[in-house]
Parts: C-alpha cells; sequence; structure tokens
C-alpha cells in the first residue's frame, strides 16, 4: 500500500469537488482551508488579564503598620480595591480594612503598593476555606490586622500549608 500524501486547497468553488472527485482514486489526500473572512481580519484581538482583572484570594497591606487583611473576589482585584477606598473615604466600616485604617488613622495607598493576589480561583466554592487557610496563616504569623477576627484553628490547614512548604522549597 502506497503513503498518501495530503494537500491542501483554498475552498471557493463547486469547481473544487470535480478536483476531488479526479483525485479519488490517487494517493492524494485534499484537506480544505477557508479565506478569513473581513470580520475575521478586522476583530480585535482580546489583550491578556492584567493581575488586577483577576480574581480569587486576596490580602491587602495597611501602609503605616504593615499588618494586612485578608478577603475574597469573584469579581477582579481593581473593583474590591475601589470598594475597600470607597469605605474609607465614606467612612463606611463595612469591610475590617477600612475599619482599621479609619480607627486608627492609619494610610491606606493604591492598589500597586497594597494588594496582592494570595491564589486565584475561578471556582467560588474555594474561596471560602481557602480565605481562611490564609487568614489562619497570617494570624499565626502576627500579620493580620487585629479588627479581622480570625477563624476557629482549624489543624487541617496547617498540615496543607506544611505539605506546601515541604513540595515548594525556597
Amino acid at each position: 500500500m502506497r503513503t498518501k500524501k495530503w494537500t491542501t486547497f483554498t475552498y471557493y468553488s463547486p469547481k473544487i469537488r470535480a478536483v476531488t472527485n479526479v483525485l479519488k482514486n490517487t494517493n492524494l489526500r485534499i484537506a480544505f482551508k477557508t479565506t478569513p473572512t473581513l470580520r475575521q481580519l478586522t476583530r480585535q484581538r482580546q489583550q491578556a488579564p492584567t493581575p488586577d482583572d483577576r480574581s480569587g484570594i486576596y490580602k491587602i497591606i495597611c501602609k503605616s503598620c504593615h499588618k494586612a487583611y485578608v478577603g475574597q473576589t469573584i469579581r477582579s482585584l481593581k473593583t474590591r480595591h475601589q470598594e475597600h477606598t470607597r469605605y474609607i473615604k465614606n467612612n463606611d466600616l463595612r469591610s475590617s480594612y477600612a475599619l482599621h485604617i479609619l480607627n486608627n488613622r492609619h494610610e491606606y495607598g493604591n492598589i500597586t503598593d497594597t494588594m496582592t493576589l494570595l491564589k486565584g480561583f475561578n471556582r467560588q466554592s474555594l474561596l471560602l476555606p481557602t480565605e481562611k487557610m490564609y487568614i489562619q496563616t497570617l494570624h499565626r504569623n502576627n500579620e493580620l490586622i487585629p479588627e479581622q477576627i480570625p477563624n476557629e484553628y482549624n489543624p487541617l490547614f496547617e498540615l496543607l500549608r506544611q505539605e506546601h512548604l515541604s513540595s515548594h522549597p525556597t
């Protein structure tokens, strides 16, 4: 048996079908491709998301005492940072971070200087347990703002942290 070879034709008319029928009993196979449409040629490419456009578990640092608030969001970090800033400017104590900044007269900063994505997520079901793990870790390291009440101690989080450290040595 002979090896079959492939060639490509740009599909644009029924006449190409006649050519394929002529080559049917040969060792040449045909693959069809189309020419790009005007819409495809003029379509803008989507830009890759910036880190500020991602969602997940984040920490936001107080610029005065360098302690952190840990939170979660399914929206972008940029949107969540804007909310924290708005709470502070409006004396709205809705978030523990705003409460910390306002009660202690500490400084807050822009997203680049103060906010970090700890763990990106697309699945909402993983946000809460992962947030709790990071809160426990920062609390244990005395890096959590006092206004954020830590969860009840969970030894599983400690095991996960140790497993992570052993599989990712620094």
